[in-house]
């Protein structure tokens, strides 16, 4: 049976961040604890967050990882428990974001983290118990402001998906002013990021004709605007659409994902120093290609769709497009150019088998086709 569930409060607009501290009020956050990262509070986000919290006095968690880690969830839990907190605010990108959901589960649910993985059979040991979240994303990519799931490492090494609509935060404050100082690379690889879940949700196979629309229109507004907003990061339009297509892919993500993510997941916990948008693009052509055999047995055309929400004449010219829109963009050409060998293979397949993102691709990979989509993409 198809569930279709949207229920976070998204407010969207330059200057949204001054409706922090009414969202708290709304929601119930008195003392909130803000999880986010040293590169945001660098670039001095922290403070202006701060600042929308006049009357407040939120405690402050900022060593979020690149790739959050249950690790990361102790010791901030551990200052959430100190500070008497409440609630949380998730100020920076999909890390900080992810973080915070990790500490929701961690601060209130007994066990080690991985209790409550998806691929484990933790979903349902999630409850209302978890605090209310409100996200304030800096970045126009992972849209995890708006969807029910997190990926964090946990001790044994896995990268993990954590699903549950308790986990949904209750605001997501979109203020495109927060991206403005977005440097370049990260611009284009959180923007390829956001794109690849435009695209890989549109093609899961699940019947979700809402996602379907908001998804397929993620990614016209994405396509259009990723390089307006890396070539000119003070490009308004550009930040106002990318920031919506960000959050629009994750709309779309109760369809499901499917290969690029399970390859991308897996990769990352096999070398979390990789970028998780980065790895995204490198893996979205060969991935599409091998879609494209489940996608020319059915009516609905899907790669035709993709196509001419991106300007293209073809759906077979999708493939191509999408690898040179990453050159163009300054990403790299493939899993080489990021340091990744095949000697890797063996264990970045086994993960991808595991992911939760496997059994909802259009077709079924196998061992081989794994394989052969690393190959491709190096």
């Amino acid at each position: 049976m198809a569930q279709i569930l949207y229920v976070t409060n998204i407010l969207i607009e330059f200057g949204a961040l001054a409706q922090l501290k009414a969202e708290c009020e709304r929601v119930g956050i008195t003392r909130p604890l803000i999880v986010t990262d040293a590169g945001v509070k660098a670039a001095g986000l922290l403070d202006r967050t701060r600042a929308a919290l006049p009357g407040l006095a939120p405690e402050v968690f900022d060593q979020t990882p690149s790739n959050p880690t249950e690790a990361a969830v102790r010791a901030a839990v551990e200052v959430y428990r100190q500070g008497g907190c409440d609630g949380l605010i998730a100020l920076g990108g999909g890390s900080a974001i992810d973080c915070a959901k990790g500490v929701a589960i961690a601060a209130t649910h007994e066990g080690p983290l991985k209790t409550y993985a998806t691929i484990e059979g933790g979903s349902p040991k999630i409850t209302d118990r978890v605090p209310p979240l409100i996200a304030v994303p800096t970045t126009a990519g992972t849209g995890s402001e708006v969807a029910r799931g997190a990926i964090v490492i946990v001790d044994d090494g896995r990268k993990l998906g954590f699903h549950s609509w308790h986990l949904v935060p209750k605001t997501a404050l979109l203020d495109p002013e927060l991206t403005l100082g977005l440097p370049p690379s990260l611009t284009a690889a959180t923007g390829m990021d956001a794109i690849a879940h435009c695209m890989e949700t549109f093609m899961a196979p699940a019947f979700n004709p809402p996602a379907d629309g908001i998804g397929l229109d993620g990614l016209q507004r994405g396509w259009s605007h990723i390089e307006r907003a890396t070539r000119d990061g003070q490009d308004r339009e550009a930040r106002l659409n990318m920031m919506s297509a960000s959050m629009q892919g994750a709309m779309a993500f109760q369809k499901g994902l499917g290969c690029v993510h399970s390859l991308s997941h897996s990769l990352g916990g096999v070398n979390p120093r990789l970028h998780h948008g980065t790895l995204n693009a490198v893996f979205l052509p060969a991935v599409i290609r091998f879609n494209a055999e489940a996608d020319s047995m059915k009516k609905d055309n899907r790669l035709q769709r993709m196509a001419h929400a991106m300007g293209l004449a073809q759906g077979s010219d999708v493939p191509e497009a999408v690898r040179e829109m990453s050159r163009r963009l300054g990403l790299p050409g493939g899993l080489a150019a990021m340091g990744v060998t095949p000697d890797l293979f063996d264990r970045v397949i086994e993960g991808a088998l595991a992911d939760h993102c496997h059994k909802t691709n259009p077709r079924l990979a196998s061992v081989d086709d794994y394989r052969a989509m690393l190959e491709a993409s190096m």
